[in-house]
C-alpha cells in the first residue's frame, strides 16, 4: 500500500441503490466479547480474562465473565438475526474453550458449543463465518512467551486443524485472524490490550509471528476443507493521511503506513517485508534473524479475500519541537507507543468532523479511500467490509425504544461510501456491521455501545435499537434508502 492516502471527494454513486447481486449483508462480534460462560465445559483463562482481572487494566473492572451471555443465549440471539434479515454472522472461536492450554486433543465440550451454534445458523439460513483468532490467546501460551515467540505459530496451526477438522463440513467462509495489528501492538508495544506488555522489541516479534501463524493456518485449511471453501484474513489498515503536503508530514505517513499496514499486507499478499519498514525498525529487531527460511512463502500462501475493518482515518504529522502533541491514535491512552520505530510521530484528529462515543472522527470518504487504495495495490482480490461502525451513548427510552439517529446516519454514509467503492472498480462482496449487540469493549468494559441491538446487562434483554431496523430494511431492499440515512 502507498504511504500518503487520497482525501480527495471520490466518485459520486449512481441514482440507482441496489449493490451487486450475492452482495453479503452480515453483522460481527467476538467470543470473549460476547460469549460470558468464562469458566464452564472446560474453558480456562485466555490472556483476556487475566488482563481483565488485573486492577486499573480494564474501566470499572470489568470482565467477560458473563458478557452478552452468548454461550447461553446463542438460540435466541440467532433467532434475532433471522428476525433482521441478516445473511451471515462473522464469529469467532475462543482457543481456550476449544484447547484450554493451547496444546493437545480439543475439549469436546468447547466444539459442541460451536456445532451447536453453527447448525442453528444454517438451519435459520444464515451463513456461518469463523474466525479462528480474535485477541483470546490461552494465557498457558502466553505464559511461554506468547507471539513474541515462533512456537506460538505452530500451536496456532495445531489448533487451526483441531476446529476445521470439527466445522469444516458446514463453514465454508473462514478467517484466520482479525485485526494482527492490535494482537501485537496493543498487546505487547503499549500495553493497554492484554497482555498488557510494553516491549517495542516484542510487538514487531509479534507481528512476524502472527503473519506466519496466518501463513501456517491457511495450510491446513486449504488440506481439510473442501475445495469450495473461502479463506481469509481480516486486517484493520489504517487510512493514513498527513496532517500537511510537507515534507516531514508525508515521511510520517509512509511511517506509520509501514508499520501500521505493509507490515501485514506486504508479507501477506507480495511475499516481502517492506524495505523501509526494516530500515526504520533495524535498531529494535534483526530482521535477517527473525524471519527464517521458507516463513515468507508460508505468509504470502494465497487467500480468497482480504477482510477489512474500518472505524476513523489517522491523520498523522511530523511533530514541532517544543509542541504538546495529545495522544489522538485511537487506541487509548499509554505511556508507551503501539507504532514501534515511530513513536516520535504526532496524531491528530481531524478537524470539523463529527465523533463518536470513542472521539474518533466520522468519515465515510476514509473507508472509500481505503477500499480503492487496497483495489490499486491489489488488483483483482476479493475484499470484505468485515466491521464497520460506531459507538454512541445510547438509552432506552421510557416507551423502550433505543432511538440511535447518529448510528443510522454512521452506517448509511459509509455504505454509500462501499457502494461508491464498487462503482468505481473495487470487488467488494460483502459488509459486516459492528457490531450485532453491545459487549464487553475490551478496555472500555462496557462504558461504550456498538451494537445495533441494545443489550440491558443487568437481565441480558435485548432491544434493537432503531438502527437495526434501518439495517434490516436495507437488508431487505438490497440498497439504502432513497434520499437519505433517515
Amino acid at each position: 500500500m502507498t504511504a500518503v492516502r487520497s482525501d480527495a471527494t471520490p466518485h459520486q454513486a449512481p441514482e440507482a441503490t441496489n449493490f451487486p447481486t450475492g452482495f453479503i449483508w452480515g453483522a460481527a462480534t467476538a467470543s470473549y466479547q460476547v460469549e460470558g460462560a468464562a469458566a464452564e465445559d472446560g474453558r480456562t483463562p485466555s490472556i483476556w480474562d487475566t488482563f481483565s482481572r488485573t486492577p486499573g487494566k480494564v474501566r470499572n473492572g470489568d470482565t467477560g465473565d458473563i458478557a452478552a451471555d452468548h454461550y447461553h443465549r446463542y438460540r435466541d440471539d440467532v433467532a434475532l438475526m433471522k428476525e433482521l434479515g441478516l445473511k451471515a454472522y462473522r464469529f469467532s472461536i475462543s482457543w481456550s474453550r476449544v484447547q484450554p492450554t493451547g496444546r493437545g486433543p480439543a475439549v469436546e465440550r468447547g466444539l459442541d458449543f460451536y456445532r451447536k451454534l453453527v447448525d442453528e445458523l444454517l438451519d435459520a439460513g444464515i451463513m456461518p463465518v469463523a474466525t479462528l483468532y480474535h485477541w483470546d490467546l490461552p494465557q498457558e501460551l502466553e505464559d511461554a512467551g506468547g507471539w513474541p515467540e515462533r512456537a506460538t505459530a505452530d500451536r496456532f496451526a495445531d489448533y487451526a486443524a483441531i476446529v476445521s477438522g470439527a466445522l469444516g463440513d458446514r463453514v465454508g467462509m473462514w478467517t484466520t485472524l482479525n485485526e494482527p495489528w492490535c494482537s501485537a501492538y496493543l498487546g505487547y508495544g503499549s500495553g493497554v490490550h492484554a497482555p498488557g506488555r510494553t516491549e517495542p522489541a516484542a510487538a514487531l516479534q509479534a507481528a512476524h509471528h502472527l503473519n506466519l501463524a496466518h501463513g501456517r493456518a491457511i495450510e491446513v485449511l486449504r488440506a481439510q476443507l473442501p475445495a469450495a471453501a473461502q479463506t481469509s484474513v481480516t486486517l484493520n489498515l489504517h487510512q493514513v493521511r498527513p496532517l500537511t503536503d510537507s515534507p516531514a508530514d508525508v515521511d510520517a505517513a509512509r511511517r506509520i503506513d509501514a508499520v501500521g499496514n505493509r507490515v501485514f499486507t506486504g508479507p501477506m499478499l507480495r511475499g516481502e517485508y517492506p524495505e523501509d519498514l526494516i530500515a526504520d525498525t533495524s535498531h529494535l529487531v534483526d530482521w535477517s534473524k527473525l524471519v527464517k527460511d521458507g516463513d515468507l512463502a508460508a505468509i504470502s500462501r494465497p487467500v480468497d479475500a482480504l477482510g477489512i475493518n474500518y472505524y476513523t482515518p489517522t491523520l498523522v504529522s511530523d511533530p514541532v519541537e517544543g509542541a504538546d502533541y495529545a495522544r489522538s491514535d485511537a487506541h487509548g491512552a499509554s505511556d508507551h507507543s503501539p507504532w514501534p520505530g515511530s513513536e516520535h510521530i504526532a496524531f491528530h484528529l481531524a478537524e470539523g468532523k463529527e465523533r463518536t462515543a470513542m472521539d474518533w472522527s466520522i468519515d465515510p470518504n476514509g473507508l472509500y479511500n481505503l477500499l480503492m487504495d487496497v483495489h490499486r495495490d491489489h488488483p483483482g482480490l476479493p475484499l470484505m467490509v468485515t466491521e464497520n461502525g460506531a459507538a454512541f451513548d445510547d438509552y432506552v427510552s421510557p416507551e423502550g425504544k433505543v432511538q440511535d439517529p447518529e448510528r443510522i446516519a454512521y452506517l448509511h454514509g459509509h455504505l454509500d461510501a462501499v457502494q461508491r467503492a464498487i462503482a468505481d472498480g473495487a470487488d467488494v462482496r460483502g459488509y459486516f456491521l459492528w457490531s450485532l449487540m453491545d459487549n464487553f469493549e475490551w478496555a472500555y468494559g462496557y462504558s461504550k455501545r456498538f451494537g445495533a441491538v441494545y443489550v440491558d446487562y443487568a437481565s441480558q434483554r435485548r432491544i434493537p435499537k432503531e438502527s437495526a431496523h434501518w439495517y434490516a430494511d436495507v437488508i431487505r431492499r438490497h440498497g439504502l434508502p432513497q434520499g437519505g440515512a433517515v
